[in-house]
């Protein structure tokens, strides 16, 4: 017998995390790309992030060649590469546009599936996050120095880009998330495993 699920969260309805979802706005505009082996994730932090944000939107696959990027938004890809530039970023040649902002969301192996199927993607300039970031997700181990989950990302490429505005809230679902999977695993395991 399956769980009842809550249709917004999809996560089981003992669980629901609608009450911790803001919804928050900016000016910055982010359209998170996922892979479809992410949809079906415990953690999901696309979906969380999609729904706690006005101007976000979630789309699901791996081909997205009928994309149309808003043209009212200078478009970027928040993606690491040689010539990404870091976040914020400024208003060039009197273009007040402000970013779409498109978000692969999956491992970094699907990340780069996306982007390899996509050469329209991996052709937007490139926006990167500053060096030196650390994740909040205790319960895995990053691949990568500053490897963040998605929403992480998100939240910390919203407060650079449209500072003063700010979007911790955004991660309260998140940090729930993590609590709830520390807490059924209980504390013990937690820290002999994760160091804790």
């Amino acid at each position: 017998m399956t769980r009842a699920r809550c249709e917004r969260c999809a996560r089981p309805q003992n669980h629901c995390l609608c009450h911790l979802i803001p919804r928050l706005p900016s000016r910055t505009r982010v359209l998170i790309l996922q892979h479809p082996g992410e949809e079906g994730h415990a953690l999901n932090t696309a979906r969380l992030a999609a729904l706690g944000l006005e101007n976000a939107e979630l789309r699901v696959g791996e081909n997205f060649a009928d994309l149309q990027l808003d043209p009212a938004y200078r478009a970027c890809l928040l993606f690491p590469g040689e010539e990404a530039r870091t976040l914020p970023w400024a208003f060039e040649g009197g273009d007040e546009r402000p970013l779409l902002l498109v978000v692969p969301d999956g491992t970094w192996r699907k990340a780069r599936k996306l982007l390899h199927l996509n050469p329209e993607l991996a052709a937007l300039p490139r926006a990167c996050l500053p060096l030196g970031l650390q994740s909040r997700y205790r319960l895995r181990k990053a691949p990568a120095e500053g490897a963040l989950a998605t929403i992480e990302a998100i939240a910390v490429a919203l407060e650079l880009q449209d500072a003063p505005a700010r979007f911790g809230a955004l991660l309260r679902p998140f940090e729930a998330l993590i609590e709830g999977q520390i807490a059924a695993m209980g504390e013990d395991t937690y820290r002999r495993n994760h160091g804790g």
